[in-house]
């Protein structure tokens, strides 16, 4: 509410199973309050507003009226015999014809103070941006967006419609508030299974391709086996990718366990798919497989088992394990401390859900797991190292201890290099002592020192800037040697010099040719480095040498 004092469009953030419609409620009870304005909640899918209308009475008091199909707001009913407070709507009823302002046109924008967009990661597309931007003619109309995940491949574009995030809950916060039960993983690796030849298609696995591998026979069976197996009696959503995978997915099950599996997805007739998701909700049969109907607005707590469908997006797969991270309905709503709610999940009949991922070979695609879900305090090498000791594992795995595992493993091996770096550095720092002794002695058999033992606290003065800029054009690491040393050194290069013989650099580079020996003057030197440049930095025979 406190942002809304700065701002008009807002988004909030909030897992699935927080209770963002209960927090939506009562933002609409609030407003309601302060302005004395209606207030339009707007989603794609009837169930979702059917939840939405539930839980506003709930709050408010207030049922919602409902513009929608036959469903006609604002008309004298057994429900309302004056206009709502509350609307409810989808985008494509608002929209559809009328040149993009559908029924939307019979609402004037100045009745409402409050729009609420629920899974407001869709409010990008079109269709909500005219809605947005109808009931935005009143400036004094809020917009609130609701969603569990809006890292979708066009985030970016969300900023442009909403001003503001005051709140943004990460999954594993929920999960240690209680709010959520814990998430356990396994990896089953499907032979033959390989998604290389997959291409990616606006950010994810190309459908088509997809369903061409899924929905192989054989992939099928090793899918359906072990699915039985780890699932016990547990109830089970699983996420297929096509309508035809969906259905030969649901008939091996039943072959195995007789009734135990039916599917559905978007062309399922309304009132067969509400008669379906009752008897699932009633444990009537045990696999529920699905092709993009139930991740969003799909609220079912007894489910305790999920099976993905493989994808790149990291939206969508927690869409598809959000649908059982819910704990069993009131479990958690007396208690007021997180340690309370904690306990009270870890000792109910569902303590956590768990998640099977069916892999195979990934190609060039870095398919999302649970880790990548539930890692967003993690770097993603601690990431990445989660999921391949997850895939070492035989049984599911607590996501959030194989990352806090990965994150110590991470910080042992970082300890590891520092200290082999340490003694990589101690070995070169040895190196370079012997260098520098090597170093020293070849500087004074060069001018044929001798070194002398007199202490250097006994006698020599510091030499000055100039003399000592000196010694270093001449290659002399000053470093290395002490006031007395250089003093010597210097008083036998200027002798060198004023005799005209051969300079230290040259000599150096003269010695890596193996063409250097005493008593060369500096001409003589210069013109021997003149021949091996010539000739590539080889030493020439003797009779290139003569020329």
């Amino acid at each position: 509410m406190e942002s809304f004092g700065e701002n008009s469009r807002v988004l909030n953030v909030l897992p699935t199973g927080t209770g963002k419609t209960v927090m939506f409620a009562h933002v609409i009870k609030q407003m309601a309050a302060a302005n004395g304005k209606r207030a339009l909640v707007l989603a794609h899918r009837e169930e979702l507003l059917r939840q939405a209308s539930d839980k506003i009475e709930r709050v408010t008091g207030n049922r919602p009226d409902m513009e929608m199909a036959e469903f006609w707001a604002d008309q004298p009913s057994l429900m309302h015999s004056t206009p709502a407070d509350v609307i409810v709507s989808t985008v494509q009823t608002l929209t559809s014809g009328g040149g993009g302002d559908g029924r939307m046109a019979r609402f004037s924008p100045d009745d409402f103070g409050l729009v609420v967009i629920d899974e407001a990661h869709h409010a990008v597309a079109q269709t909500y941006r005219r809605v947005i931007e109808h009931f935005s003619q009143n400036p004094d109309c809020k917009i609130l967006g609701v969603t569990a995940t809006p890292d979708r491949t066009d985030e970016a574009a969300m900023g442009r419609v909403f001003e503001d995030v005051p709140y943004d809950m990460e999954i594993s916060h929920a999960i240690n508030g209680g709010w959520l039960v814990p998430i356990h993983a396994r990896q089953v690796q499907i032979e033959g299974l390989d998604f290389s030849s997959v291409r990616t298609t606006a950010g994810d696995l190309n459908g088509a391709d997809l369903d061409r591998i899924m929905r192989d026979e054989q992939t099928l069976h090793r899918m359906a086996e072990p699915t039985i197996e780890i699932a016990g009696d547990r109830r089970t959503l699983l996420f297929s990718t096509t309508c035809a995978m969906a259905e030969r997915l649901c008939e091996i099950l039943n072959r195995h366990k007789d009734g135990c599996a039916r599917y559905l997805d978007g062309k399922t007739p309304r009132d067969e798919r509400r008669e379906m998701l009752t008897a699932y909700s009633a444990g009537e049969f045990q696999f529920l497989s699905n092709v993009g109907v139930a991740t969003e607005g799909f609220d079912v707590p007894g489910i305790e088992l999920v099976v993905p469908r493989p994808t790149k997006s990291r939206s969508l797969y927690a869409q598809m394990i959000g649908r059982a991270t819910r704990p069993l309905d009131g479990l958690v709503d007396p208690f007021p401390t997180a340690e309370q709610r904690r306990d009270a999940i870890e000792n109910s009949q569902k303590p956590h859900m768990e998640i099977i991922d069916f892999t195979g070979i990934s190609g060039r695609h870095k398919l999302i797991h649970g880790p990548d879900v539930l890692g967003g305090k993690f770097d993603d090498d601690v990431v990445d190292l989660a999921k391949k000791m997850m895939a070492e594992e035989t049984e599911a795995v607590d996501i959030e201890d194989a990352l806090a595992l990965a994150q110590e493993r991470r910080e042992q091996i970082e300890q590891r290099r520092l200290e082999q770096q340490a003694e990589a550095d101690k070995r070169r720092s040895v190196k370079a002592r012997v260098k520098y002794t090597t170093t020293r002695m070849d500087v004074f058999d060069f001018l044929h020192i001798t070194p002398s033992r007199q202490r250097d606290w006994a006698g020599a003065k510091p030499l000055s800037e100039k003399q000592l800029n000196m010694l270093k054009r001449q290659g002399i690491d000053v470093g290395a040697y002490n006031n007395r040393e250089l003093k010597e050194i210097l008083v036998k290069l200027f002798s060198r010099i004023t005799s005209n013989a051969c300079s230290m650099k040259q000599a150096k580079v003269l010695q890596r040719a193996n063409w250097y020996e005493d008593g060369l003057s500096f001409s003589e030197a210069s013109n021997r480095i003149g021949q091996l440049t010539r000739n590539k930095w080889r030493k020439p025979t003797l009779e290139g040498a003569m020329r």
